[in-house]
């Protein structure tokens, strides 16, 4: 029986080197074919896409991190009855100051058109 297992084992053994072998032959196949495909890269062109690429990734991680505290806040049971009478007093000193009299509410209407006209055209 020990002839036999060492013969077994060399059979064993013989596939498992051929695999190694082809594992490499295929690997420095690959790695070859990236280096080539990296060569034919216009690199000047990355910088913009990397650009938009981050401002795109910022733009969704300050959106998880709004969502989050905003999710936080409204977990809290008083908080956001209290952010809603904010806002209301906010609204309603602004209306106070701004829409009393007829003056203030054609400065307010004047001032509405002067930036509807610079941002609009």
């Amino acid at each position: 029986m020990t002839v036999e297992t060492a013969e077994r084992q060399d059979q064993a053994s013989t596939p498992a080197g051929e695999v190694g072998a082809s594992f490499t032959e295929r690997y420095s196949e690959v790695l070859s074919k990236v280096n080539e495909t990296l060569d034919k890269v216009d690199w000047s062109q990355m910088g913009r896409i990397g650009k938009g690429v981050g401002i795109f990734v910022v733009v969704i991680v300050a959106q998880i991190l709004i969502k989050g505290v905003l999710d936080t806040i409204n977990l809290l049971p008083v908080v956001p009855g209290l952010l809603e009478l904010l806002g209301l007093v906010v609204v309603g000193q602004w209306s106070w100051q701004n829409l009393t009299t007829s003056e203030k509410r054609s400065a307010v209407v004047a001032k509405v058109q002067t930036l509807r006209k610079e941002y609009l055209g």
